[in-house]
């Protein structure tokens, strides 16, 4: 499981760190692309102090400025990495409260492919909003990465 996990997160980071670098190439980042990339970010912090039992220091749609992604995308990385390497159970369940104060129960695998999938799932709306502001998306199939 942990080769499993250490490949899809080389995989996020890969597709996070072309986003960031095309967004730093644009004069302008969309707003909504800008809020997506922000939460992206916010949430993989959250769910990893989730995980390790740490208290967030991000809000869920806090949003920064262009030139902090790559800090906040490295940092949350790395704490990732550690929480792989650290654990003998991905089995193990996790007591937690979501942002709106409701507890919650999850296994830590399912908290870390929640990740993967989550982010996933707002780059595809960021590459979205880059065709609707007359900017070519950038191919982050997951197959592309593999070849």
């Amino acid at each position: 499981m942990e080769e499993f996990f250490n490949e899809l997160f080389d995989y996020n980071f890969f597709c996070n760190k072309q986003l960031i670098e095309a967004c730093t190439q644009l004069d302008k980042v969309p707003e909504k692309s800008t809020k997506l990339f922000s939460h992206i970010l916010n949430a993989h912090h959250i769910w990893n102090a989730r995980i390790a039992g740490t208290p967030a220091t991000l809000a869920v749609w806090q949003e920064h400025a262009v030139k902090s992604w790559e800090d906040i995308h490295y940092e949350n990385q790395r704490t990732t990495f550690e929480i792989i390497t650290g654990t003998d159970d991905y089995e193990e369940r996790i007591d937690y409260e979501n942002s709106e104060g409701r507890l919650f129960i999850n296994t830590k695998q399912d908290m870390l492919f929640h990740i993967i999938n989550h982010s996933t799932h707002h780059r595809a709306q960021i590459l979205a909003d880059f065709r609707d502001h007359g900017i070519e998306p950038i191919s982050l199939d997951y197959v592309f990465y593999k070849r």
